[in-house]
């Protein structure tokens, strides 16, 4: 079944390294992973290539370093749409927002390299499972012998239809790493609080802040009751950071609560975006049908 879906592909879906797509996903619908970068120190990785979640949490419990990461860089682009080019009639490549990282001008920079090549390229506005729901439509679209237009165009319009709400155990990480945004004005009041956080219009957003993380996932449930009308058809993810147990009971809440179309996907954030948000957090994302 592979073999036909491959063989009949026009376009190529590509993204990177933040979008929590589960592994056997990536590979079923032949999606190229541009890795981001991660430093500690003197140290650095290729995101989920050269380091994996529990090889760089356990680094980050027993260091005083503090991370930091960056974006691809041009030629780590060219080498895949170059590659692809060679297969494919064209291009979709779907990106964490260009508000968070610099990863959407790289991969413009490589376009640019390529002008017989048609590379559309799709700003998420987001990260985590809000760029990863977008990249599995278009993806699925590709698989099934979509053109480039379609695939980009179904990409762009499940941009608008996904968000993420999560809740982290401090703000030191997002402050720390530049990626604070609005939810500054929580610093200084959430010392004893759970901030919940979502990201909307490309950056990081505070939504409100309770005094414990079982308060404030019941409130993120609340949200998402708000946000989903009974008669819609959505799909749920989960995503955390070195909380896999506290996800796992998430998702068994969210299935007793909620009736997605698909089984609740279960995600570990990668290094990149767990060294902004820190050990402990815990996100749902939603994507509207």
């Amino acid at each position: 079944m592979m073999q036909e879906q491959t063989a009949k592909r026009r376009v190529a879906v590509v993204t990177d390294s933040t979008a929590y797509l589960p592994p056997h996903m990536v590979n079923q619908y032949a999606i190229e992973v541009v890795p981001l970068c991660l430093m500690m120190g003197d140290q650095t990785w290729l995101d989920g290539v050269e380091i994996d979640p529990p090889g760089f949490y356990g680094l980050l419990k027993n260091s005083s370093l503090f991370p930091s990461t960056s974006q691809p860089n041009v030629a780590a682009f060219d080498e895949v749409y170059k590659r692809l080019s060679q297969q494919v009639e064209g291009i979709v490549s779907i990106h964490i927002s260009n508000e968070l990282s610099g990863t959407i001008q790289s991969a413009r920079g490589a376009a640019a390299n390529l002008p017989d090549v048609p590379i559309e390229i799709v700003d998420s506005r987001g990260t985590s499972m809000t760029l990863g729901f977008p990249v599995l439509v278009a993806a699925k679209a590709a698989a099934a012998g979509a053109d480039l237009p379609t695939v980009a165009g179904l990409a762009q319009a499940a941009t608008e239809r996904t968000h993420i709400y999560f809740v982290v155990d401090t703000l030191e990480f997002l402050h720390r790493g530049g990626r604070i945004g609005a939810a500054a004005k929580l610093l200084g009041s959430a010392l004893n609080l759970k901030p919940i956080l979502e990201i909307r219009d490309g950056v990081v957003q505070p939504v409100t802040k309770v005094r414990t993380r079982g308060k404030a996932l019941a409130r993120v449930y609340d949200l998402l009751e708000e946000q989903l009308p009974p008669d819609a058809r959505y799909q749920l993810a989960v995503v955390n950071v070195d909380a896999v147990p506290g996800a796992m009971q998430v998702r068994d809440d969210l299935a007793a609560r909620f009736r997605p179309t698909e089984e609740i996907m279960l995600t570990e954030c990668s290094p990149v975006i767990g060294a902004h948000t820190g050990p402990g957090t815990i996100g749902v994302a939603y994507f509207l049908e």
